[in-house]
This record gives C-alpha cells, sequence and structure tokens, in this order.
C-alpha cells in the first residue's frame, strides 16, 4: 500500500489583523483570546481553546519582535528575518501609528515630557483608549517629533519619509509636530467644541502660509516652528487699526464690496459699524505674536475676540467667508500702505483657521 504526500515548506511571516488591532489596543493574551472567543472565531475556524490560546501568544511574539523595527520603518523593509510582503509591511506601520483623535486632542499643544506621560493614565481615563495604548500612542508622537524637530524642509514630507507614513497620517503627525513646537493653548474651555480635526487644518494651513519653509524655502531652519522674523514683521499691520484714516478706509471698502449687512449686537448692529472692531481684533491677534504667551493664545484669541462676536451677531458661514474674502482685499486700494503681500500671507492662514472653527 502505498500513499502519497505533500510538503510545503515556507517561512513568510503570518499577520493576523484582528490579532494585530487587539495587540496595538494593549489588551493581554488572556484578554485577546476572550476577545477572539466571543466573536466566534472557534465555530469559523473549527479549532479549540488551547489552540486558540497558543496561536495568540505566538501572534504577541511575533509582534513583540517586530515592534524594534517599527519604531524605525525603514529598518523593517531592509531586515531579513521576518519575510512580510511589502503590502502587509505597509500595513504593520500605517496601524501601529494609527492614533486615537481623542488621545490626540488631549494632548495637543503639551510639551512631550516624562511629565506629560505621567499623566497618561488620567486622559486614558477621559477619553477610554487604554493605557497601553495611550502610552504606546505617546510614544509615537514623541519619536516622531524628535525625529524631525531639527530637520529642514516640509514636516509632513519629512515623516512621511521617515516613518513611511501615508500622506494624510503624516499630515497629521506634522500638526502634532507643530503644536509640540508652538505650545499652543487648547485645554481652555472655550475650545472644547474644537475637534483634533480642526486644530489640524489650522496647523496645516499656518505652516503653508507661515513656516520658514513657505516664506524661504531654501532657508536651513527647521519647518516646524513660526519664523521669529515674519511674525515681528506682522507688527507693521498695526498700521491698518493704529491710522484712523485707513481705517475708516479699509471700512468703507469693504462694506461696499457687496457684503450683506446684519444685524446683532456683536459688532455694533451691522456689518458696516462692526469692521474697526474686528478688524481691530485680526490685526491685534498678529501683532502681538511676538510674545511666547501670545503665541500660545492663538487660539483663544480667535475664539474670543472673532468667532464668539459673529455668533453672538448671527453671521453665518457664508456670511464670514464673505467678509473675510472681502476684507482680505480691500487693503490694494489703500493708499500708503506698503505691506500687502504680508497682509495677505496672513490673512490667507487667519481665514482658513476661522472657518474651519466656525461651528457648533
Amino acid at each position: 500500500m502505498s500513499s502519497d504526500l505533500d510538503v510545503f515548506v515556507g517561512n513568510t511571516t503570518l499577520i493576523d489583523e484582528e490579532v494585530y488591532r487587539l495587540w496595538l489596543d494593549g489588551h493581554s493574551v488572556a484578554e485577546a483570546v476572550a476577545r477572539r472567543l466571543r466573536g466566534g472565531v472557534l465555530e469559523r475556524e473549527g479549532t479549540s481553546v488551547a489552540v486558540l490560546q497558543s496561536d495568540t501568544r505566538d501572534h504577541y511574539r511575533t509582534f513583540q519582535m517586530l515592534e524594534r523595527l517599527l519604531h524605525a520603518p525603514p529598518r523593517l523593509l531592509q531586515q531579513l528575518l521576518f519575510q512580510i510582503p511589502p503590502e502587509r509591511q505597509a500595513l504593520l506601520v500605517q496601524r501601529y501609528y494609527a492614533f486615537d483623535e481623542a488621545l490626540a486632542r488631549e494632548l495637543l499643544g503639551k510639551k512631550l515630557s516624562k511629565g506629560t506621560k505621567k499623566e497618561l493614565d488620567e486622559v486614558s481615563a477621559r477619553t477610554g483608549v487604554g493605557i497601553r495604548s495611550c502610552r504606546r500612542q505617546f510614544d509615537n508622537f514623541k519619536r516622531v517629533f524628535k525625529a524631525v524637530e531639527e530637520l529642514r524642509g516640509p514636516l509632513a514630507e519629512n515623516i512621511q519619509q521617515l516613518f513611511l507614513l501615508p500622506p494624510a497620517l503624516a499630515r497629521d503627525y506634522a500638526a502634532i509636530v507643530f503644536f509640540a513646537n508652538s505650545r499652543f493653548e487648547t485645554g481652555k474651555r472655550r475650545l472644547q467644541f474644537l475637534s483634533f480635526g480642526d486644530f489640524a487644518a489650522c496647523a496645516q494651513s499656518m505652516m503653508a502660509h507661515w513656516s520658514q519653509g513657505a516664506l524661504a524655502p531654501e532657508a536651513a531652519e527647521p519647518d516646524g516652528d513660526l519664523p521669529k522674523s515674519f511674525l515681528q514683521d506682522l507688527k507693521e499691520l498695526k498700521v491698518l487699526v493704529s491710522d484712523k484714516d485707513l481705517l475708516d478706509q479699509h471700512k468703507r471698502d469693504t462694506s461696499g464690496m457687496g457684503v450683506p449687512v446684519l444685524g446683532g449686537p456683536g459688532f455694533g448692529g451691522s456689518l458696516g459699524g462692526g469692521v474697526p472692531a474686528l478688524s481691530r481684533a485680526l490685526v491685534n491677534v498678529g501683532g502681538k505674536l511676538t510674545h511666547a504667551r501670545d503665541v500660545r493664545d492663538f487660539f483663544v484669541d480667535l475664539v474670543e475676540k472673532v468667532i464668539e462676536p459673529c455668533r453672538s451677531d448671527k453671521w453665518s458661514p457664508g456670511d464670514l467667508r464673505l467678509f473675510l474674502t472681502h476684507y482680505t482685499a480691500a487693503p490694494r486700494n489703500l493708499p500708503g500702505f506698503r505691506h500687502q503681500a504680508l497682509w495677505e500671507r496672513y490673512m490667507a492662514a487667519i481665514s482658513a483657521c476661522l472657518l474651519r472653527m466656525y461651528h457648533d
């Protein structure tokens, strides 16, 4: 009697996406097994609890060995120990560096230090993100920050190159680095309506118009800082509110561009009457950015001095967009105003931030 036996030998590292997610979420092996059981894996695979436990432990050992490579993703591509197809490598990296926006919102603008890490127990309780996952994500934020803080060039591109992240995720990390550099205040009660996505969009607009790379791509300074020379130049814009003739003309030009009259108490009963107050708010926010404390309060000032009065005056987002468009363009016709390019660069980011932030 004879029998045929086919044998296949391979060394491809198997990655179970469900177990990887459980490991990333910080569950222990026992917790992961329990969750897999509740998910009906025994019925689907026709296996036993003992085999499931062994399989889960084996995957966890693999992930723990891979983790040191995930700290520097290009090393994962170069190593030969784990034979993982490229698309699986990309999945491992992307999911390892993905983060919970609720956690990122809590940490945004804070120093990525040991002191902040000690607060993660409280952050975990507030956000519902497991403490192990909180620590992993915090360490990812800090690792990316340290890797790019001294590099020239666009933050998002540097992050994408060093950590092999998808463009959208790299842009989010760039926003986190940008906030960590400038230490913007994000925790005040009046800012709680703003999500991580709102702040990230604002950071991307500010980097696109105000960063060193936007102002002078050939410069050697890192791209994650607000250039002091640019912030100093913003003081020149105060002439728009300190010179009464310019202020009055700016008001007339803005109000004469087809902007609707809006009733309400916020700026004195109409858009036309409210232009001087709103103009002072918009100009003064930039004029104060030479001081570290005022940089920290940038978003607080935008909400307190622009967004809340506009809401009080019952402006719609369309009203605000129309006003900002004409208000930015109006100084082109002001005699003696020599800072139009600076003004338009400043207002491009301010307008993008305000329009993103103007919601309930």
